[in-house]
């Protein structure tokens, strides 16, 4: 019997990265996306590969939903490559970006980036891949933190991830009959180079975050990648249209 499957969009690095790695270590091959770091894609490719896994990378913007119909023939392509299968498992919408900007001084462009990768993009990109999801399978959803606490700078950010946390909702109802499962999970404060690695990189932040957090540090990305892969892999099968809170307790 074929391993399971695992799409993860903005797999080369930070969460999708690690999602990827511990999907990996409990047997699921991985097809992950990049938009421009191929080698750094390719680089977690071959650390799979090395686990004994299959992987796959591909190139997409999330942000431009007139790629997504060609992107998925050629995932269609990869998919019977990997393992002679015509379907998958598990669809991670990791892909995103971060601005920081006062509500007062976003700009539309600024607005429309953000929409366009982190809603449409998870929208139609999720759309079109319905077809090859399983009946039964899983779809992790990623929000943040910002959605349910707010902090100066993420007006438009944070506004993306309640939509996407709302959608999320609305795909497990409909999607319910399938038998597939669809949760939001919102990490808190983590340290990648996601931002610009501020959280990572800025020292009064850090100090800010673990204050400010039940467990007393900043997130790492392993703390995100175990809990995806858990949600979809572990015995919680019964668990759907849900947001999952992975920030340590921040800001309780």
């Amino acid at each position: 019997m074929s391993n399971k499957i695992a799409l993860i969009t903005g797999g080369s690095r930070g969460l999708g990265r690690s999602t990827a790695l511990a999907l990996a270590q409990k047997g699921v091959d991985v097809v992950l996306t990049y938009l421009s770091h191929a080698d750094e894609a390719n680089a977690v490719v071959a650390k799979i590969e090395n686990l004994g896994g299959r992987a796959a990378a591909l190139q997409l913007d999330t942000g431009d939903t007139s790629t997504f119909s060609f992107f998925t023939e050629r995932f269609a392509d990869t998919l019977q490559r990997m393992g002679g299968r015509q379907s998958f498992d598990y669809l991670v919408n990791n892909a995103g970006i971060g601005i920081h900007a006062s509500f007062a001084e976003t700009t539309e462009d600024e607005f429309d980036t953000l929409m366009n990768i982190h809603l449409k993009g998870v929208f139609f990109l999720t759309q079109q891949l319905l077809p090859l999801i399983e009946d039964g399978g899983r779809i992790v959803n990623l929000s943040s933190g910002l959605a349910r606490f707010s902090l100066p700078g993420y007006a438009a950010y944070g506004t993306m991830k309640g939509a996407v946390e709302v959608l999320t909702r609305y795909m497990a109802q409909e999607l319910g009959p399938r038998g597939i499962a669809v949760n939001t999970i919102a990490p808190g404060a983590i340290e990648t180079d996601f931002g610009g690695g501020v959280v990572r990189d800025n020292p009064e932040l850090n100090q800010f975050v673990a204050a400010s957090t039940a467990m007393g540090r900043a997130g790492l990305p392993d703390d995100i990648g175990g809990a995806i892969a858990s949600l979809l892999t572990g015995d919680n099968q019964w668990i759907t249209g849900q947001r999952i809170e992975v920030s340590g307790g921040m800001n309780l």
